[in-house]
Parts: C-alpha cells; sequence; structure tokens
C-alpha cells in the first residue's frame, strides 16, 4: 500500500531510483518480480492522487483533439492503420501512438504515472496486470463514468470477458478491446500427407507431433511451441495445455494451486513433445512462431484466433488454402473442451492525462461495436472480438469462415480467466521461470510446479 497521502507525494521519483526500476524492468519479464518490486517503490514515492475517477456528468468533445495512447507492440497496426484514419476522418483529430513490447507493457505504463511524466491519455492494457496499474494508481476509476453512458451498451461486451477485463476490487477500469484467446491451427496438407486426424486430445496431438517430425525427417517440424519466458508466451502455451486437462491456477480457496495432477499432466505432455516441436522453443516468441507456421515450417500452433485472417491472407502466408482449425485438445479425465483468456487487453484511462474526459471518451469510441468489427475483421491488427454483436456479425464470420465456429464456441463459452491481482504478474512469470527449468530437463515437472506455487502464494501473501 501508498506510504505516503497522496497529496503529500512528491511530483516526482528520484532519478536513482528510476535508473534502477528501469534495469529491473529491463530484465525481460512481463511485470516479473523485479518489475513488481519496482511498481511497489514508484507507489511509494511518486505518483497520482488516488481513485481518481472521470466526472459521469462532463462532456467533451474529440473534435480536432489529439489522443496520445501507450500500446502493445503487436496492436500497431489496429491503432495507426484502422483508429488513427478513422478517427482524422470523424473528429478531424489525430491519434499518438506509441508501443511498447508486450514484456514491458505495463511497467511502463506505470512508470509513465508515477515518474510525473503523463505523456500518455489511453492505455491500452494487459488484463492480467490490473491489479498492478490500480495499486500503483495508473489508471482512473471509470465506474460511475460508464454507468452515465448508455451508448456504451455494457451488455454487448462479451460475457466471458466483461468483469475479467475491467472489473478489481468492485470498480470498473476500462472497457473490453481485444477478446483474446488461442485455438489449435494445423496444417491439413501435412495432416493428409502423413495420414492424420486433427488431434482431439493432448496425447492425439503429441503422437502427432513426433510422427510428422520423424518421418520427414526434419523438413517439417509437428508443432511450433511458442515458449519465450514471459506470461504473455510461455504462460499462454501451459495454460492452454492446463485448461485442457481441466486444471486451473488457483484452488478452491482463491490462492494460486499448480501442486494437481492436471498441472502435472499438462506440464509433463509438455517438456516431453518439445524435443519433437521446432528446435529451441524457449526462444519461440510471437513473431517466430507466426512466420514458422505461415511459412509451412511447423504442422501445428496453438494461438491468438486472427491468425485465420493472417493464414489466409497471400501477403503474409504461404499456406492459404492449406490450413484449417480445431478446439485446443482435451486430456486426462476432462472430455469438454476449454481454452483460456490468454492475454486480453481493455482501454482504459491514464491517471497522469491532463484530458481525462476526453480520453474516456475516446475509449468509449474505441471499443464501440463498429471500431471492434473494424480491427477484428482487419489481418494483422491482432484485435480478436471483445462484443457479442461483433463475434455475431456477417462481415466478422465471412472475414475467417474456417476458423469462426471454433473461435464463437471459446468466446462464448467459459474459458479460463488469469488471476489479475497487484503480484499476480509476478506469480505468473515464476511459473514460467520454473516451467522453463523443467523443459530443459533441471527440474522434474511436480518440484518445478511446486516450487513456483511456494514463490507465487509467497508473492500474494506478502
Amino acid at each position: 500500500m501508498n506510504a505516503m497521502d497522496p497529496s503529500d507525494r512528491p511530483v516526482t521519483t528520484p532519478v536513482g531510483l528510476l535508473r534502477a526500476s528501469r534495469r529491473q524492468i529491463l530484465r525481460g519479464a512481463l511485470l516479473g518480480t523485479s518489475a513488481v518490486a519496482a511498481t511497489r517503490l514508484l507507489t511509494a514515492c511518486g505518483g497520482s492522487s488516488a481513485n481518481a475517477q472521470v466526472d459521469p456528468g462532463a462532456k467533451a468533445s474529440l473534435k480536432g483533439k489529439t489522443i496520445s495512447l501507450l500500446v502493445n507492440q503487436p496492436h500497431v497496426v489496429a491503432f495507426k492503420d484502422v483508429l488513427a484514419k478513422q478517427f482524422e476522418q470523424e473528429f478531424g483529430g489525430t491519434l499518438k501512438v506509441t508501443a511498447a513490447p508486450y514484456d514491458q507493457l505495463t511497467s511502463k505504463q506505470i512508470l509513465d504515472v508515477q515518474s510525473g511524466a503523463g505523456q500518455f491519455d489511453v492505455f491500452d492494457y494487459f488484463y492480467f496486470g490490473l491489479g498492478s496499474l490500480v495499486a500503483a494508481d495508473a489508471l482512473v476509476d471509470l465506474t460511475a463514468w460508464i454507468k452515465s453512458q448508455p451508448d456504451i451498451d455494457t451488455s454487448d461486451f462479451l460475457r466471458s470477458i466483461w468483469d475479467p477485463y475491467t472489473l478489481y476490487d468492485g470498480k470498473r477500469y476500462g472497457l473490453p478491446f481485444d477478446g483474446d484467446t488461442h485455438i489449435l491451427f494445423y496444417n491439413a496438407k501435412v495432416f493428409d500427407t502423413y495420414k492424420l486426424d486433427p488431434p482431439k486430445t493432448w496425447d492425439d496431438y503429441d503422437a502427432a507431433v513426433e510422427k510428422i517430425t520423424k518421418d520427414s525427417h526434419g523438413k517439417v517440424y509437428g508443432a511450433v511451441i511458442e515458449g519465450q519466458q514471459v506470461p504473455m508466451i510461455l504462460g499462454c502455451t501451459f495454460i492452454n495445455r492446463l485448461a485442457g486437462y481441466g486444471g486451473s491456477l488457483v484452488g478452491s480457496d482463491g490462492k494460486p494451486n499448480l501442486n494437481t495432477d492436471e498441472a502435472v499432466q499438462a506440464l509433463t505432455g509438455l517438456i516431453n513433445v518439445s524435443k519433437y516441436a521446432l528446435p529451441t522453443p524457449l526462444q519461440i516468441g510471437f513473431d517466430q512462431a507466426n512466420s514458422a507456421f505461415l511459412s509451412g515450417q511447423g504442422a501445428m500452433i496453438d494461438t491468438w484466433t486472427d491468425m485465420a485472417l493472417k493464414a489466409s491472407d497471400p501477403s503474409m502466408s504461404k499456406i492459404v488454402d492449406q490450413w484449417d482449425a480445431v478446439p485446443l485438445p482435451v486430456g486426462g479425465s476432462n472430455t469438454t473442451p476449454r481454452t483460456a483468456l490468454d492475454a486480453g487487453f481493455g482501454l482504459g484511462v491514464s491517471a497522469g492525462s491532463q484530458q481525462q474526459v476526453e480520453a474516456a471518451e475516446f475509449v468509449k469510441w474505441a471499443t464501440s461495436k463498429t471500431n471492434n468489427l473494424a480491427v477484428a475483421s482487419k489481418a494483422g491488427t491482432g484485435i480478436d472480438p471483445a462484443r457479442t454483436s461483433v463475434l455475431n456479425d456477417a462481415a466478422y464470420k465471412k472475414s475467417l469462415p474456417r476458423a469462426y465456429e471454433t473461435i464463437r464456441t471459446g468466446l462464448v463459452g467459459d474459458p479460463l480467466a488469469w488471476p489479475s491481482g497487484p503480484d499476480d504478474p509476478a506469480g505468473l512469470q515464476a511459473m514460467c521461470d520454473e516451467i522453463a527449468l523443467a523443459i530443459q530437463g533441471k527440474k522434474s515437472a511436480e518440484q518445478a510446479l511446486s516450487d513456483a506455487t511456494d514463490q507465487w502464494r509467497k508473492g500474494t501473501s506478502g
């Protein structure tokens, strides 16, 4: 908690503290343990007034306005090529878009507010970083303002993401922007060559990966495993399998718990199959994984649903007529396919903004049905539906017919949500660190998961 009353805080953070924090953040973890420590220091030493709110009675026009945004790097196309053009056309205004790598996004957003720089009006934020942002007083409370804006139509936001993306400690801090889930994409031509059916279980998946890699003598790898050691990448890869086995990240008491049979089965499978996947999975991030699948180098990839748009675009894909998609496999005693809310983003108002009412109006505009449909239907934006009306829209369905039913089923179902407390990003990073050790053969699956649970619980109870 904050060590000072908000009104007594200094406007800026000491230079030495900022330097130390940046060194910690550049460790490369998405709000990993060191970055969370930096966040706590910054929260204690500088920042905005706690519990800032947008006045529900305030009026604002976006005509001629300039809105500055700090966004996730893969979302640059959505903001610059789609929304910025529409914003200029409608309002004669300008969007100033600054991108941050996904492993630094939340920390940079906190630093912008806590340092007193206040360069940005709107944050494109990870939903599982919501508690960290709120604890650092980096986001403005939009609860009353949202209730005063009936044209937002909050009932239209997908129920699976509405609360996880926006609600923390009983208050809402944003609106959903990108409804991220994963499904399994596969190269149908390769599967036909090796007389394989698309996998329904993780055992089927493991067997197919091994067969393709061995029988092709390395010309095609059975799968691309995204294993870069951050929650956004390796975290998704493990959690997909955890959900498939019917597991969860927390126990019935709401505390982190990976000491379960489901988690052990999920990690054991991941360890075993990694040796047959595209080499060095722990070094494979988002861009490398996409390129490998779209070039035909990998036969399967579990990844974000907008891959369907990329795979169908001749300018991006060499497998335009060869791919298909199915739900993520199941495992163990579980027979019901389940995806997870892997990553996922909302738009919120920065507590450091000097035009918070206008920023809130922009958030409403950018998350409208019209704009969500525009970005979700364009290849390369990295945006998936956040609204029921968009998910059901004929234009969206037409943009990815082969994958549509699989995508729809996952989003309207019961996807596994990640915890989003202030210390959970550090716990997720600890989980990734331990999983990486297990994949490297330095720990057993059981030991890695037990150690991850211990580290995660220590952080959330501290």
